[in-house]
């Protein structure tokens, strides 16, 4: 499948030259040390927090792992193994066929609100989007950016029209335009076009800009499920 997307991506950025895509050298070369410098320093700063969300996984659900490894797609296609705290039951993988049904997004995503799979602590670190800051190891690994599209799951893209397959032309990000305006809330369509329009008018004060709103409306979101 991996060669497959990597043939369809290069094909699609062939296709759709007229698409401006800022990868200017100067803004390339200062985002990756932007993430480099926020990614190590997000590390260092939040070590105590990861250690106690560890401990409060580990306590409720003793089976599981503490961090959750799942396979996404990057830049060009390329996969890769994205790192979350684990906010669900050990064998939550195995009951989501029985779930699909429930499903509460349209397109190639899962969303569901209640969705039964979740722990007591999964809720609270996935309300505050603690869940997904292991994903600063994506970062510095050169894997992940701090901001750009997020990095969608194999079986997704295997559905992936032309249009949505232009998510894939930049490096995924830990936050984006989708996440600061609506996030679950907001249907797959959407979320590709919000996408797009982040691919095509990304510069270095965009990017401050969404972070700087991320940290506004990361704690207490009412769209994170």
């Amino acid at each position: 499948m991996a060669n497959q997307v990597n043939q369809n991506v290069a094909i699609l950025n062939k296709e759709n030259s007229a698409i401006k895509v800022n990868n200017k050298k100067l803004y390339l070369a200062t985002k990756r040390l932007i993430d480099i410098v926020g990614s190590a320093v997000g590390i260092v700063f939040l070590s105590l927090l990861f250690v106690i969300i560890a401990l409060l996984i580990k306590i409720e659900d003793p089976k599981g792992p503490v961090i959750f490894a799942q396979k996404r797609v990057g830049l060009n296609g390329k996969e890769f193994k994205i790192y979350k705290f684990r906010s669900m039951v050990s064998d939550a993988e195995d009951k989501l066929k029985d779930l699909l049904k429930y499903n509460e997004v349209s397109g190639a995503m899962f969303k569901m609100k209640n969705d039964p799979r979740i722990t007591k602590i999964g809720k609270f670190i996935r309300k505050t989007s603690i869940d997904e800051l292991p994903q600063l190891f994506n970062v510095l690994k050169g894997e992940m950016s701090l901001v750009g599209p997020r990095p969608p799951l194999p079986k997704e893209v295997a559905v992936y029209s032309d249009f949505d397959s232009q998510r894939l032309m930049v490096t995924p990000g830990c936050t984006g335009l989708w996440q600061i305006s609506g996030r679950s809330n907001i249907g797959f369509k959407e979320m590709v076009e919000l996408d797009l329009q982040y691919i095509q008018t990304r510069s270095l004060l965009f990017d401050m800009k969404i972070i700087l709103k991320t940290f506004l409306v990361l704690f207490g979101s009412k769209d994170a499920y």
